[in-house]
């Protein structure tokens, strides 16, 4: 059976879509010889819909370019128009033809349009009540609310998705708030109703959302809710086509606006033969055409102000049989995460459901408080697990699952999780009722005795230790004391490091995307390529100081040129720069030594450390110095108290970091990072020599990295160029016509989206080495198409072994030059 679908652009920006999709159009028809006429666009969707339970239908789906505000101004016109549109698709075979949004209630509600047209018509008002109905149905058990004790506001009353929607309400015992236009009263329409000793009718929207926190809106009047006057807690179920809720509900936490009257298919259903369908999700005024084409039932079906309640169920019931279903709560075709609704039930009045078990809450909560499109990213790539505890290189989830940790706390858990030894130190400390923060009134003997082990053990002639807690306070403390040292103000950096996030860090950390939202930060600092003598040797020149990496971690781990940090010292000794080695990610064995540094024999001026120091379970940072460069700066009474932490050089993080470096001698964890990482990379060299799409592998001890190309360099310009030469007519010159920012502007954007495809394909390694291997990687900061791979270094041989096995299946799985 072949339908048609007629419908008509819902904003004004889908207006001026369609309206541009028609001018081009327009112009192909041209160039190609045929006759052209503005008017509507087909779209390519779908042609071909097959369901399991034997139906079978072609269509043709056509938009026009206007909204439904101007065909509900001009209904005698825009009657007549839908009309000629309508026998248009039955001239193009059509035996149904369904109606969207304004197009079904000009022409009587689709009454006069079906007789005008000689075919059979539905304005799939019965499928898109259906569903609006179950989503409703769905929130009520997500809030924890019986529908006895549920009332609910039904905007746009005695509309037909309205009146609808009241009706199965009603049945299920819901009370109800009947919002209709002013100055039309209910008339008969109130008696039609099954239940009315449960129904207010009003006319005023205010009044009524001032009391209710449910809310299903279907008038379609376009923008009629003012999100921001909606009472917290408040959940709208938004049917409108345009939507009846006005823009700016995402501004809210405490209110959720979502898609109402959305079904989606299952794997019983093929669009063109395949069955993920043409999106997730249809309109219920689509789906319902679709439902009764695959049915063979080319019958007008949904049309005039009332619907009858046992064709409402009827279609809902031949829609589950074809492979439709209502759609998940969603909002602008997203999936609105389960947690997200529940954390409404407090406003409801109803108890959280019984069923959310810690992950869920843990979910909820970070996505309510801590950070909604960080949780919206973990929840893409499926990196929303919550880890209920860990032992060395191991994390179990609530479900018992271990996956290995080759993350590690990006650098924090050189120990792994939960060392033992660690652990008991801290125990200890805390039984002892020893105080931790005593700092300014009297001595911290425990981190006086670890300030004293630190310089004892790195490089070079440390004498002072300033204590912080975290890298970016680390390299802050640098950078002041680098300045308050020398007198100077420059301060020199490389491109494409990392140093942290605070002004200062950032300020010396070369990658602009995260210093743009920022500026102006610090004045006087200067980047460098990194590796580049030359071009360090002309910066450092009357600096206070230059910070460097000994390895570019989040930068991707990048290795400078042998010899390059020993230059490095030469220069800015000769300078009279003072040299920060930031050593927070290298630092404490991650590399094969106990310092990166040491391993050209550097002996810096400061050196940073955080991460691990505490064995990752106490936050804790530490800038050491030379007694030179720290007398310098601080080296008198009036000056001694220049720069101070509350939190810092706490007794208990102490206590924890004397311990760490107790573990890290004792077992030799830097001798046995340059082994099993040695063993890691041969490994992976391995699976690299394989596949074309895995550009390197590099690092150094157990700091190492995989960088991926997928290869999409010149895909947007191939897929234009392969559109513009097939089309009939010259379309190349027709491009060639664009004004040169225009075509600057989609060369940018052709690279931005190939870009985008390699982060995807990056993000596509690291969910599925979890998802199917239970192996936890992450991208580095700065490039998004390098994965680290840098976990605890008490990691085993046989746990590299199955890494690198692992990562061999993930890539055979993402490899599209392998012939199958």
């Amino acid at each position: 059976m072949r339908f048609g679908f007629l419908a008509h652009a819902v904003t004004p920006q889908q207006r001026a879509q369609v309206r541009a999709m028609a001018l081009v159009g327009d112009v192909w028809a041209d160039r190609a010889g045929r006759p052209a006429r503005l008017g509507p666009v087909r779209l390519p969707a779908f042609t071909t819909v097959e369901s399991d339970a034997g139906g079978r239908c072609t269509g043709d789906v056509r938009y026009l370019p206007h909204s439904a505000a101007d065909l509900l101004g001009r209904p005698g016109e825009a009657s007549r128009f839908v009309a000629t549109q309508v026998r248009r698709l039955a001239d193009a075979g059509a035996e149904l033809v369904g109606l969207g949004g304004a197009t079904s209630i000009v022409g009587s509600r689709g009454v006069a349009t079906a007789r005008r047209a000689g075919v059979a018509v539905t304005s799939g008002n019965s499928l898109t009540a259906y569903a609006a109905h179950a989503l409703v149905t769905t929130l009520l058990a997500r809030l924890a609310v019986p529908p006895e004790e549920a009332e609910i506001c039904v905007v746009g009353w005695p509309g037909t998705v309205a009146g609808a929607i009241a009706n199965r309400l009603l049945a299920d015992g819901c009370r109800l708030v009947l919002v209709t236009r002013p100055g039309r009263p209910p008339g008969s329409e109130r008696e039609r109703l099954p239940a009315v000793d449960r129904v207010t009718v009003t006319e005023d929207l205010a009044g009524s959302l001032a009391r209710t926190r449910l809310v299903v809106a279907a008038s379609s009047a376009g923008g009629l809710i003012d999100p921001a006057v909606l009472l917290p807690g408040t959940v709208v179920v938004d049917v409108a086509l345009p939507r009846d809720v006005a823009p700016g509900a995402g501004h809210r936490s405490d209110i959720l606006v979502l898609d109402g009257g959305l079904v989606r298919t299952d794997e019983r259903i093929r669009f063109d033969g395949s069955n993920l369908g043409p999106t997730t999700q249809l309109n219920g005024c689509l789906a319902e055409t679709v439902v009764l084409a695959l049915d063979g039932r080319a019958e007008s079906w949904s049309l005039g102000r009332h619907l009858e309640p046992g064709a409402v169920t009827e279609i809902g019931e031949m829609a589950r049989r074809h492979g439709f279903s209502a759609a998940p709560p969603a909002r602008y075709g997203r999936e609105v995460p389960v947690e997200r609704i529940e954390g409404l039930a407090r406003w409801h009045g109803g108890r959280r459901r019984s069923t959310e078990d810690a992950t869920h809450r843990a979910r909820r909560q970070f996505r309510s408080w801590v950070n909604p499109p960080l949780a919206g990213l973990y929840a893409a790539h499926g990196l929303d697990r919550v880890f209920v505890s860990g032992r060395g290189s191991r994390l179990t989830d609530a479900e018992g699952r271990d996956y290995l940790d080759f993350v590690a706390g990006f650098g924090s858990l050189n120990l792994g999780h939960n060392h033992p030894a660690v652990v008991g130190a801290v125990r200890q400390f805390l039984d002892s009722a020893a105080p931790t923060f005593v700092q300014y009134t009297s001595v911290p003997a425990v981190t006086a005795r670890l300030a004293e082990r630190l310089c004892e053990l790195a490089p070079g002639e440390m004498g002072r230790v300033f204590f912080s807690n975290s890298g970016a306070e680390a390299v802050e403390a640098a950078l002041k004391v680098a300045r308050a040292a020398t007198g100077r103000t420059r301060l020199v950096y490389t491109a494409n490091s990392y140093h942290g996030k605070t002004f200062g860090a950032l300020s010396v950390s070369g990658r602009e995307s995260y210093q743009k939202p920022f500026v102006p930060l610090l004045p006087d600092c200067v980047a460098v390529p990194y590796g580049d003598e030359a071009a360090l040797r002309g910066a450092v020149v009357g600096a206070a100081a230059f910070i460097v990496e000994p390895v570019q971690g989040e930068g991707g781990v990048v290795l400078p040129p042998p010899g390059y940090l020993a230059a490095v010292a030469r220069i800015c000794r000769a300078a009279g720069a003072v040299l920060i080695v930031d050593e927070i990610q290298t630092g404490l064995g991650r590399t094969g030594t106990l310092f990166a540094c040491e391993r050209e024999g550097v002996r810096p001026d400061v050196l940073c450390l955080a991460k691990s120091l505490s064995g990752g379970l106490v936050p804790i940072g530490a800038t050491l110095a030379t007694s030179e460069v720290w007398d310098a700066a601080y080296g008198s009474s009036s000056r001694s108290l220049l720069h101070t932490s509350t939190f810092g050089g706490g007794n208990l993080a102490s206590a924890a970091a004397l311990a760490t470096l107790d573990v890290l001698l004792a077992e030799d964890l830097p001798a046995r990072a340059a082994t099993v990482g040695a063993r890691l990379r041969a490994g992976l060299a391995g699976v690299r020599a394989e596949h074309d799409f895995v550009a390197d592998v590099r690092g150094v001890g157990l700091m190492n990295a995989i960088e991926f190309d997928g290869g999409y360099a010149g895909a947007m310009t191939a897929l234009t160029d392969e559109v513009l030469t097939r089309a009939p007519g010259d379309l190349h010159a027709l491009a060639e016509t664009l004004p040169d920012d225009v075509r600057t502007a989609l060369r940018r954007a052709a690279r931005a989206v190939e870009d985008a495809l390699g982060d995807l394909l990056c993000l596509r390694f690291v969910a599925n080495l979890a998802r199917d291997h239970r192996m936890l990687t992450f991208v580095t900061a700065n490039r998004n198409q390098v994965v680290r791979i840098q976990p605890p270094l008490v990691l085993t041989e046989d746990e590299a072994d199955r890494f690198v096995e692992a990562v061999g299946l993930v890539c055979r799985s993402l490899d599209q030059t392998t012939l199958l």
